[in-house]
């Protein structure tokens, strides 16, 4: 099912942020669904790899860059930084599910991305061990992040709603616009587009 984004947030340049409701968990799920853009091509590109294709450098850099700063730095951090904290004042733990799995998620996402990383670079430099390293870290992202953004989406965002009353859910949004703003809406935006062109690219 199609989630609705909110319209103020600047990187609604993809359809998935053009809706009209200011809820802090609407905008994390529509940034659901331009990272599963990302996602989904991952095992593309390794099947490509392990068939003995070639990717250009600049479209693993761009994967890592979209996951260090979209994916970590935007979407993570405002989980991180502001949901769950909201969520602990209010009594829920931060140990065990959703909130300590979703966190120890994150930490083997950017693991992964780190790897990745490392191996573009090595795939430059035509080393031999790049392609495991690429292939490895990319079937990896795959394979994490659409269980992760499930109990995010069915798990964590219902019990938001349920915990936080209206006022504290539109501080959070408020706090949450502050996030994007300090990374830049010219970069979200860009990064954005990159999901979608790669996906028509490779999807």
């Amino acid at each position: 099912m199609e989630k609705r984004g909110p319209a103020i947030v600047s990187h609604s340049s993809t359809p998935d942020r053009e809706a009209a409701m200011n809820s802090p968990t609407e905008m994390l799920e529509a940034e659901h669904r331009v990272i599963a853009r990302i996602v989904g091509i991952t095992p593309l590109l390794a099947e490509r790899l392990e068939e003995g294709g070639v990717i250009k450098p600049d479209i693993l850099q761009g994967i890592v860059e979209f996951m260090r700063i979209y994916a970590d730095k935007c979407h993570h951090g405002k989980e991180e930084d502001l949901l769950f904290p909201a969520l602990g004042e209010k009594g829920v733990p931060m140990q065990g599910c959703p909130i300590g799995a979703l966190v120890a998620d994150h930490v083997s996402g950017r693991s992964l991305v780190r790897r990745l990383a490392e191996s573009a670079e090595a795939y430059v430099r035509n080393e031999p061990e790049a392609y495991e390293g690429l292939i490895g870290s990319l079937r990896g992202i795959a394979d994490l992040y659409p269980g992760h953004i499930w109990k995010e989406d069915y798990l964590l965002f219902p019990m938001t709603n349920k915990v936080l009353n209206p006022d504290e859910l539109d501080a959070l949004y408020s706090e949450f616009e502050k996030v994007d703003l300090r990374i830049g809406h010219d970069s979200l935006e860009r990064l954005a587009r990159l999901a979608g062109d790669l996906e028509r690219q490779f999807g």
